[in-house]
């Protein structure tokens, strides 16, 4: 939400997209759509439709009757005119505790994913905060990894070299440890892409073009050609 309000002052102040973005660390396609946007683009949960929509209520009628029995259940859905595979159906049942849940667990708030774990952990959204609180209290080491990754996001997102060392040490007690290592093996480079605000995208762009055009040859022919494709390419 701060990003967002930034980027809105800053356009109302009438700076160009590219410069926001780049006075934001941001990429210009967020920048654009925080622009369009008429209100702070919340992120919302996917749904995917299903050719049980139709029958959920009767499949949940039927599951605190007891009929858990997909034979049967697919038998009832076919009269009702559905015309899915047995599949879909023994999908659903599997999400309701593999046939042992109580009635309540069909409609018991589902669990989340470690993906979508990880990213509470980072954002810390409001309507999540007493998950949160509960996960960090039950596991130090996942409180630890939160920390360590958000501060890791604001070294990155507000370039303070100063504050890598404490990061550092930090880590090196840590599950990030190797992460860390990894980084403390190409210092100097890290640093400068905190210092500096220059950008090693056109260089990689102008690889990807290479690896292209030699992959378009097939292997055939040799350096020369290759050399005069390049040129002429330009």
């Amino acid at each position: 939400m701060a990003r967002y309000e930034t980027v809105m002052t800053l356009f109302r102040q009438g700076l160009s997209q590219r410069e926001i973005a780049r006075r934001c660390n941001l990429n210009r396609i967020t920048v654009r759509r925080f622009i369009r946007a008429a209100e702070f683009p919340e992120r919302s949960p996917r749904y995917y439709s299903s050719t049980l929509d139709s029958y959920c209520e009767h499949l949940k009628m039927r599951w605190r009757q007891g009929g858990h029995n997909c034979v049967q259940l697919y038998r009832e859905l076919r009269c009702l005119g559905f015309t899915g595979r047995p599949r879909t159906l023994r999908d659903w049942i599997n999400k309701q505790q593999k046939f042992n849940a109580p009635p309540q667990a069909a409609i018991a708030t589902p669990r989340a994913s470690p993906r979508h774990v990880a990213w509470l952990l980072l954002k810390q959204p409001d309507q999540a905060r007493s998950y949160l609180n509960e996960l960090v209290q039950r596991s130090p080491k996942i409180a630890q990894c939160a920390n360590l990754s958000r501060e890791f996001f604001r070294i990155v997102r507000q370039k303070d070299p100063a504050a890598w060392p404490a990061w550092r040490t930090a880590a090196a007690a840590s599950p990030f440890a190797n992460f860390a290592n990894y980084l403390q093996r190409d210092e100097n480079a890290f640093l400068a892409a905190l210092q500096q605000p220059w950008s090693n995208g056109p260089v990689e762009g102008q690889v990807h073009r290479l690896k292209l055009i030699k992959r378009s040859m097939y292997g055939r022919a040799n350096f020369d050609l290759l050399r005069l494709r390049v040129l002429r390419a330009t």
